[in-house]
């Protein structure tokens, strides 16, 4: 359990000072925002684009983990889609806020960091088939249901701007150009891709930093059954739905591969949750379950962690 742990820690220990420094005052919530920015816009998109162009394409293009993923990640939202609908008789709206919680893991700023010192090198392929997935499918889906309970748009024009909108993510361009350079076998002149590995690896901790920031201040009074209920979905559901995949029904036949996937769905909910939820009015929901889920993380990777151990797998 101590080599466990010595993965786990210091990912949380950032997250921690993160915390800690920005609710003491020595950094603002701005500031985070401004760092959280030049991770997404340069460290990322560095760390994706060496991750893929130093592989063979081979090595990259694994359909069995796209697949298993999306399967997994499609049956997820589509229960708290139905949980949230039939059970908790809330609204459509609502039901997206649910099943964006449930199936939408914090695949770079906590995930990377965790398969990365779990794994190995491997993360930075798993990363970018995760974000394959999340941005050209998961996302839009439920971007694209949540405006079906109300609003001017219809849903296939919300589907078709969210679309539209990856094609300015810098990460998105990392991942398509480092597929091109391992297509072609292109390699960057050696200052120039000293230069990239050098934002690459800034990802890592300022990512974990970022996070532990960006969850000062968020509210948990008053919403705790329904941030029980997505926390558990996220934590709990999201990642028995994969192991269930993976056992029955697309199995991978790389084992590290496997694991990278199953620890990918037990992740704490992605950093722009609230976002995605607060055109309707969502935010402080989706605010409060971020919290606790990042919180309680802490707990259920462990105990994955050496469940996975334990099994050999």
């Amino acid at each position: 359990m101590l080599d466990i742990l010595s993965i786990t820690i210091p990912i949380y220990v950032a997250i921690a000072l993160g915390y800690g420094l920005t609710r003491w005052g020595l950094f603002t919530k701005t500031e985070m925002r401004s760092f959280g920015t030049f991770v997404v816009k340069v460290a990322m998109p560095a760390l994706l684009f060496n991750a893929l162009s130093e592989r063979s394409l081979s090595d990259i293009l694994n359909s069995e983990y796209v697949a298993s993923y999306a399967l997994a990640s499609v049956l997820t939202l589509s229960l708290g889609i139905a949980w949230a609908l039939r059970v908790m008789k809330q609204s459509r709206s609502m039901s997206a806020c649910f099943a964006i919680g449930m199936t939408c893991p914090n695949s770079g700023f906590v995930g990377y960091p965790i398969v990365l010192l779990s794994l190995g090198p491997i993360a930075g392929v798993s990363l970018a088939l995760n974000m394959i997935v999340e941005n050209l499918l998961i996302i839009p889906l439920l971007l694209a249901w949540a405006e079906t309970g109300g609003g001017n748009q219809r849903w296939h024009e919300i589907l078709i701007q969210t679309l539209k909108g990856m094609l300015k993510n810098p990460m998105i361009w990392g991942i398509v150009l480092g597929f091109a350079f391992s297509w072609f076998g292109l390699q960057l002149p050696s200052s120039l891709s000293r230069t990239v590995s050098l934002f690459a690896q800034a990802s890592g901790a300022l990512s974990l930093f970022v996070i532990g920031g960006s969850l000062v201040g968020l509210p948990v009074r008053g919403m705790g059954s329904n941030v029980s209920q997505i926390a558990v979905g996220k934590l709990i559901v999201h990642p028995l739905i994969m192991l269930a995949v993976l056992t029955w029904l697309i199995p991978i036949s790389d084992p590290v591969l496997r694991t990278a996937v199953l620890l990918t769905c037990a992740m704490p909910i992605m950093g722009i949750y609230p976002i995605l939820t607060q055109k309707h009015g969502h935010d402080g929901l989706s605010a409060a379950a971020l919290l606790v889920t990042t919180m309680a993380s802490f707990l259920t990777l462990n105990l994955l962690l050496w469940s996975l151990k334990s099994h050999g797998l």
